[in-house]
This record gives structure tokens, sequence and C-alpha cells, in this order.
């Protein structure tokens, strides 16, 4: 594994693309900084979306994420991100999208909270509002003959939810949730953290529609507005359960100051009975641009852009120079997020494979392990991340591990 991580440093035919970086790792696929070459030296940076061989091999998953995918090739929208190819090279399935420069929500917000700097309210207003287009057009997309795609994301989350360094905001992944279901060996961690975000009709396995991504819409709006997540809980079924059964306070409850029509917004679209909610994504943008057309201060882009080149400005040049080089190690283009926890199990598995480990049989047949200071803090960092104790997160990346040996 180490082995081929350090190949994937360096550049690599694909196909017509050539792979320049990987920029993250996790049971579903690879994620790759890439280049593709054209007449007279034109090059346009992308991004490599490669399905892991595993999965390759499960019939079920691959029609499911080709049908998926080509609904959402369909796609054209400034607030979503564009895929420009899906195909197989060798036996690697695969989507080339968009390569956008900027960050996703899962960092811009801790990155504001660890530099002291409080979200603005109105940004996460306008963020969510473009959120909304993007959803709404995809939601209402038709066929050349006009038949409806019934295109629903199912996967609402914030590291689905880019911000550009121009201020522009994107939605990723649309349709890739539903394939991703398909997967069997998927972490605990990983099924709790997306499970915090579904829709009552999603954890009950309901049909849905447009309005499932509406409410979790409105769940992660209130995480922003709040810095508190709606729906917690030690296992799934206790997340399951507080989604569908739980009580959801409203956001003054936690914050004071939030407006009262900010409020109305927010609790519309969490309504657990879908016929009450939102209808559609544009009724919901269209009282998020109520409320900031008349609000003291309206954010444009640039607004927005200022603000995120101020949180990334430490990262910015670092960033423009792997660009320039064609790979490297430093801070990612695209949202690295999107596998964080996969990849922080593959890494602590590769570290429990070496030497620093040392295994001890102890009482009963158990296995022993002798961890340094540095391992035992980043095992504690991703243990705290996904409400796990530490010990249900070892087994958990060692069942995992052991699938793929």
């Amino acid at each position: 594994m180490a082995a081929e991580a350090a190949r994937a440093k360096g550049s690599a035919r694909f196909g017509k693309y050539t792979l320049i970086d990987r920029i993250a790792v996790g049971g579903m696929a690879e994620i790759f900084l890439a280049r593709q070459a054209g007449l007279e030296g034109f090059e346009k940076t992308i991004v490599i979306k490669r399905i892991r061989p595993h999965l390759s091999k499960q019939a079920s998953f691959v029609k499911m994420f080709l049908n998926e995918a080509k609904l959402a090739a369909q796609l054209n929208h400034p607030n979503i991100v564009q895929i420009y190819d899906l195909g197989k090279i060798g036996e690697s399935y695969f989507i080339a999208m968009e390569y956008i420069f900027g960050r996703d929500m899962r960092r811009i917000i801790p990155k504001a909270d660890s530099m002291g700097i409080p979200f603005p309210m109105v940004y996460a207003l306008k963020i969510a509002s473009s959120v909304c287009e993007g959803l709404y057009y995809a939601h209402q997309k038709v066929d050349l003959y006009g038949s409806p795609l019934n295109i629903v994301h199912r996967d609402v989350t914030p590291e689905n939810i880019f911000v550009s360094f121009d201020g522009t905001v994107k939605v990723l992944d649309f349709g890739i949730a539903k394939a991703a279901n398909q997967i069997e060996q998927t972490r605990a961690g990983e099924i709790k953290g997306k499970l915090s975000y579904m829709s009552p009709e999603q954890c009950m396995g309901k049909v849905l529609d447009q309005r499932s991504d509406i409410f979790s819409l409105g769940v992660v709006l209130y995480e922003w507005l709040t810095g508190f997540k709606l729906f917690t809980g030690d296992s799934e079924v206790a997340i399951l359960k507080s989604i569908t059964e739980g009580k959801i306070y409203a956001p003054s409850y936690f914050k004071a100051d939030i407006p009262e029509a900010v409020e109305s917004i927010l609790m519309r679209a969490l309504e657990k009975d879908r016929e009450k909610r939102y209808q559609s994504a544009w009724e919901m943008q269209y009282d998020l641009d109520q409320f900031l057309s008349q609000y003291e201060f309206t954010p444009s882009n640039i607004h927005l852009s200022n603000f995120l080149k101020q949180l990334f400005n430490d990262e910015l040049e670092e960033e423009k120079a792997r660009l320039a080089t064609g790979g490297g190690p430093s801070a990612p283009a695209v949202s690295e997020e999107i596998l964080e926890d996969d990849a922080d199990v593959i890494s602590a598995a590769e570290a429990i494979s070496q030497e620093s480990l040392t295994p001890q049989t102890g009482p009963g047949g158990s296995v022993q392990l002798r961890l340094n200071g540095k391992e035992i803090e980043a095992l504690t960092s991703i243990a705290k991340r996904n409400q796990l104790p530490i010990e249900a997160l070892l087994r958990d990346i060692v069942t995992n591990w052991l699938k793929f040996r």
C-alpha cells in the first residue's frame, strides 16, 4: 500500500489522462488530480475519481454506478460540478470531472473556528441559496423527450458542498450515493457520518424525491448556523431513531441571535413530514434570497471569495505551486474530506502492520499493541471525530483492513 501511494505521487498515464497526484483514497474510490492534453499544447486540469478494483468486480455496484453517473453527466449548471467523461480503462471504471480551486464546507467552517473567526450567518445563507439553485436544476432535469430524470442527490453533506476561491458554490457527487449504498464493506464511522444528514424517509427506506435533499440541506444549514450537529448517537440505530423520532429544537435554542425569519426557513426545511416541508428547492431558495435582500448586508461572490482567501491564505501559494509543478504533497485542490475517514483508516491500518506496533499475546489469546505517542494521538483524533471508543475504532480498522489483504 505504501509503495502504491508513492507511485501515485508521480505522474502516470491513465488512458488519455495524466494522473499527477493522488489526493484521496477510500473504500470506494481513489481521487486524482489529473491533466488532459490536446492539440497545440492544450491542457486542462481535471479530477479523476477511479473506482477501487474490488468494486469493479461487483456487477450490481457497477451497474448502479454507471446508471447514476450517466444521469449526473447530463447536469450542466454553474452550481454543480460538471462530469466530463465516464468510462473504463483496463479494469478500472472512472469519472473525469471538473477541477475546482477551493475548499469544501467540511474544511471551511472548522478552519474559521481554529482561527477564532465566527462564520458569518449571511455567508452560510448565501451558500445554502446556491446549493438550492443547483439542487432545483437537478431535480427538474428532463431527458430529450421531456420525461423527468427524477434525480435525487441523496448525500447533501458538508463535504459535498464546495466553495471555490472565486466565491462560486458547487455541489459534488450527484447520484453517486445511490451506487455507494450497494457497498457492503462500509466503515461504521462513515455510515454514522452519512446517517446524520439523512431525511426521515431515507432512514426508513422509502422511495425518495427532491424533498429528501431539502431536509438534508436543512440539517447542514442548521449545523452551520448553530455550531451544533443536529442528529448524533452512539450507534447507527440511535442516529436513525434521533432522525425519525427525536425532537428538533429551534436553532434559537442554541443561538439566541438567529433571526426569526431564518429560524422559520430552517424549521420548515426540517419538517419530518415531507408534505409540510418545502416542496421544491426553489421555494427554499426564494425565502433565503428574500431574507438576504432585506438584511443589512447582502454578500456577493466577491465577499465570499475574499473571506475564503483570508481563511486559507497560508495554503494558497503552496497550492498554486502544486498545480504548477504537477503534484507533490500539499493542500488538496479538491475535497479530500470526501473520503477522509477511509483514508485515515488505511493510514492507521498501514501503521498497524509496521514494527512500531509490536503485537503481544495477552490473556485469552487476545493481541495487545504497543503504540507510540504520535500513533495514539492520531487514533484518538479519529475516534473522537467519529464518536467511537478507541477499542471499537481499532477493531473496525483491523476488520476492514483484512478484507483487502
